[in-house]
């Protein structure tokens, strides 16, 4: 009964927010102080300016997720709250430039003081690729061997990008963004290149007479640079970091991306691909583009994902249905409302919190770290972090073959050669996940709510990556702590069987 009420509130939620989008793109704004400079930031409501009219292409609608929580845009969130941290803290609006009677164009960012960071947007934003210093991105990684990573980062020269002033707009081409407003508000946060940052710091605003677009991207989009974009931690991150920015800006169906940054492609993009409408790169366009409704997402170094490696974060993973009886500024479901997002968007069932195991057994998974080739400058050998990786395989499927109280399925997770679909539905089915420290287990962001983690880890790699991600995500941890990287096979089965013992078996 609980579960079709939460459906229909989902349902009535979406349809509200279908509402507001819609009609507050065909409202005027409240009129504004004609003579207010371009660079000078103000504090205005929370509405979506008139556009011209268009005819929007196919969008994915959002899926409807159990742990879905409403997207707050009050100024009321705890500093430091886990709503902050993980959910809508960009609670600081500033505008950099409203419409008004002869401009359709704005600009404004949302801060977050806990993070430290904001979520950017505007409309009729003008994109101009040839000022783009970078490869063009999106070719196969066998063509690139040896590029070099400050190739495929991007340098923005003045006027990469271009905001329309309007046809009262005088005094020639003016920055967006002041310093001031850049230090206080897309802060660089101890990152060498904070390229969010220097996109809207490259901004100029033009009269209209100078702003021509050769094409017009109509559909909500977010730009985004990645960084370590072949390591799937920090994908998830990007991942993590799209979604919020979506949600934040109220966006009633998921965007469209554009890649400023000129990396090859990669098996990541499918993911990508599924999560979000669709994707291009930004020097595959080949001329001027404009965007109606363009997001700028914090980088994946500025979530909570990140920070939480070097920073105490006091949040621990719950369900939706507790906090909605029961606030609590300690607890977060946002990591597994994100997860169910993943699942969803590979067309996998949502409303399981465990597998059914009456039939099939129990699947421990057991996720392989394997040489592959990851990014042009990469030599395709993986640092072992599992020395004896194969022989504690082997045990562990020797132990489980035998194993008389209940039917287990040892997986062999070669997650390096397997499709992202795969690799998520591989996690879904798992009762339990093993591995040793790598980026691999990440996956855990889409587990189910009773799906047990087992990390070996060695005296040499000691991080608290997944340790973490299970703790704001509400999952059973345990850890075998290694005396370098050697793991006893029968230890690590002695925890495993303590670990089926408690799921029954």
């Amino acid at each position: 009964m609980w579960l079709v009420k939460v459906i229909l509130f989902l349902f009535a939620l979406n349809s509200l927010s279908f509402f507001l989008y819609f009609t507050s793109n065909s409202s005027k704004s409240p009129a504004t102080n004609h003579n207010q400079s371009p660079n000078q930031p103000s504090v205005a409501l929370n509405r979506l300016p008139l556009t011209e009219d268009h005819h929007p292409h196919y969008s994915k609608p959002w899926p409807i997720l159990p742990s879905y929580l409403p997207w707050s845009q009050t100024p009321n969130v705890p500093f430091r709250s886990c709503e902050a941290y993980f959910g809508n803290g960009f609670t600081r609006r500033v505008d950099l430039l409203s419409p008004d009677k002869t401009r359709a164009s704005w600009f404004r960012c949302r801060f977050n003081p806990t993070l430290r960071s904001s979520v950017c947007e505007g409309g009729r934003l003008r994109m101009v690729p040839g000022k783009l210093k970078m490869s063009a991105g999106g070719e196969k990684l066998e063509e690139v061997l040896g590029r070099s990573e400050e190739e495929e980062m991007p340098d923005f020269e003045d006027g990469a990008f271009e905001i329309d002033g309007g046809e009262d707009f005088v005094g020639g081409r003016k920055r967006l963004a002041t310093q001031e407003f850049l230090d206080k508000y897309v802060p660089g946060n101890q990152i060498s290149k904070h390229a969010m940052r220097e996109l809207i710091g490259s901004v100029q605003v033009v009269p209209a007479s100078e702003f021509e677009c050769q094409e017009w991207v109509e559909e909500p989009t977010l730009l985004i640079t990645r960084f370590e974009y072949a390591n799937l931690f920090h994908t998830v991150t990007d991942w993590y970091s799209a979604y919020v920015a979506s949600r934040v800006t109220g966006l009633p169906n998921r965007p469209h991306v554009v890649f400023v940054d000129g990396h090859c492609s990669s098996p990541l993009e499918e993911t990508w691909n599924a999560l979000f409408s669709g994707l291009r790169y930004a020097k595959n366009f080949t001329g001027s583009v404009c965007f109606r409704h363009a997001i700028l997402s914090p980088l994946g170094y500025e979530t909570t994902m990140f920070k939480g490696l070097s920073d105490n974060i006091d949040c621990h993973g719950t369900s939706s249905q507790d906090l909605w009886q029961n606030p609590n500024d300690h607890k977060t479901a946002r990591l597994s409302e994100f997860g169910e997002m993943v699942r969803a968007a590979f067309g996998f069932p949502v409303n399981k919190h465990h597998v059914d195991k009456l039939v099939s057994g129990h699947n421990v998974l057991f996720v392989r770290r394997e040489d592959y080739l990851a990014h042009p400058r990469h030599g395709g050998k993986v640092e072992s972090r599992l020395s004896n990786e194969e022989e504690v395989f082997n045990f562990l499927k020797s132990w489980a073959s035998s194993h008389k109280d209940c039917k287990i399925n040892l997986v062999n997770g070669l997650f390096a050669h397997m499709p992202m679909k795969e690799q998520v539905e591989a996690i879904q089915d798992a009762s339990v996940i093993i591995g040793a420290h790598g980026a691999g287990l990440t996956h855990i962001v889409s587990a189910l709510p009773k799906t047990v983690v087992l990390e070996i880890i060695s005296s040499y790699y000691r991080r608290p990556h997944f340790a973490l991600i299970a703790q704001w995500k509400g999952l059973e941890y345990h850890a075998i702590n290694l005396a370098g990287s050697y793991a006893d096979p029968p230890t690590v089965v002695d925890r495993l069987k303590i670990i089926m013992r408690s799921l029954g078996c």
